[in-house]
């Protein structure tokens, strides 16, 4: 699963393609189960991103058959992903409540869902992207890079189903927070022997 797609994977292999998408999925099933919990804290960046399963179109907030995923990363850190139905204060912020501990500083960009969090337990900074990208230590570089990464990596795929997204989604959080191929492939090796015994 060094990135590639099951069918490149099965034409190595000699294997039928069905065969070769199969063990994939599973791998991502066990990738997605044994994800460690952990909270944030220090200084973390907050974003939401809209991706495409199947084709292109708009982009952003509002297009029409976009999965709305929201996404924590601590700076110099891991990542957290969650797919969300909607980009609302009411469903964003429960997330960072949960998994940003209180007091850390919270970078957002200046949409309105992260109002709350000026009043909250935590420090806000926020980036107004119509005028500037970064100003010092407050951007949400960090985390725009990690949703470049996912999508460039989900874009070969040619299309995902709805219902597995999110083991996708969760593969991409894995690859992030896990090291260099070899550390991951070592780490998924060990999961996979375990599930055998």
């Amino acid at each position: 699963m060094a990135g590639s797609t099951a069918r490149a994977a099965a034409e190595i292999v000699g294997v039928h393609r069905n065969t070769a998408a199969s063990f994939f999925l599973r791998l991502r099933e066990l990738i997605a189960s044994k994800l460690p919990s952990f909270e944030l804290s220090g200084e973390i960046e907050a974003d939401e991103s809209y991706f495409s399963a199947v084709r292109k179109g708009k982009r952003g907030r509002g297009a029409a058959g976009k999965v709305d995923v929201f996404g924590l990363l601590k700076r110099g850190g891991k990542v957290y992903t969650a797919i969300v139905p909607n980009a609302k204060a009411s469903t964003l912020l429960p997330i960072i409540d949960e998994k940003v501990t209180p007091d850390s500083i919270v970078y957002t960009d200046t949409f309105k869902a992260y109002n709350a969090l000026d009043v909250g337990a935590f420090h806000h900074r926020r980036i107004n992207h119509s005028e500037l990208f970064a100003d010092g230590l407050n951007h949400i570089k960090g985390i725009e890079n990690f949703w470049n990464q996912a999508k460039r990596h989900l874009r070969r795929f040619n299309g995902i189903k709805p219902e597995n997204f999110q083991l996708f989604l969760k593969e991409c959080e894995w690859r992030f927070n896990g090291g260099n191929h070899q550390q991951l492939l070592r780490q998924l090796k060990q999961r996979y022997k375990r599930t055998k015994q």
